[in-house]
C-alpha cells in the first residue's frame, strides 16, 4: 500500500548522488518536495529538473526543498547535475525501495506494451514530515512544475 495524504514519510529517504544519507530529519522546520521522476537525460525529466530550478530560490523563499529522486545510480545523477547545473540532491533509488514504498514504481504502457517503471509523481510533506499533496503522474506539468507547486 503506497503513502497517502496524512500519513508520515520515511524517516531514512536513501542515498543521494555523493553516497550521503538523506533523512526526513535533515529537512525539520521546512517543506519538502520529492519528486519521482523516471529517468536522467531525457527531455520530460529534464524539463520538470529545469522548472524546478528555474524557481529555485521562489521554492526556497515560500520554505520548499527540493530532492529528486530516480532509480538511475549516483554517477548518473551527477553528470545529470552538473550539466542541468542542478541546486538540489537527487536520491539515487537503485533498489526501488523508496519508489516502492511512495508507490511510484509501477505498471506503464507505451504503444500498448506494459512494463515497469517509474511513475512521474511529486509529493508535498510539511514541517512535521507529513504528506499534504501528491500530484499524480497525469497531474504533472513537466514544464512549468515548480508554478504547481507555487
Amino acid at each position: 500500500m503506497a503513502l497517502q495524504v496524512g500519513d508520515k514519510a520515511p524517516a531514512v529517504l536513501g542515498t543521494d548522488q555523493n553516497g550521503n544519507e538523506i533523512k526526513l530529519a535533515d529537512f525539520a522546520g521546512k517543506k519538502l518536495v520529492l519528486y519521482f521522476y523516471p529517468k536522467d537525460n531525457t527531455p520530460g525529466c529534464t524539463a520538470q529538473a529545469c522548472s524546478l530550478r528555474d524557481n529555485y530560490a521562489d521554492l526556497k523563499k515560500v520554505g520548499y526543498e527540493v530532492i529528486g529522486v530516480s532509480i538511475d545510480s549516483a554517477s548518473s545523477h551527477q553528470k545529470f547535475i552538473s550539466k542541468q547545473n542542478l541546486p538540489f540532491n537527487l536520491i539515487a533509488d537503485t533498489d526501488k525501495k523508496l519508489s516502492e514504498l511512495f508507490g511510484t514504481w509501477g505498471e506503464k504502457s507505451l504503444y500498448g506494451k506494459k512494463y515497469m517503471g517509474m511513475l512521474r509523481t511529486t509529493f508535498i510533506i510539511d514541517e512535521t514530515g507529513t504528506i499534504t499533496r501528491i500530484m499524480l503522474p497525469k497531474e504533472v506539468n513537466t514544464k512549468n512544475h515548480a508554478q504547481q507547486i507555487l
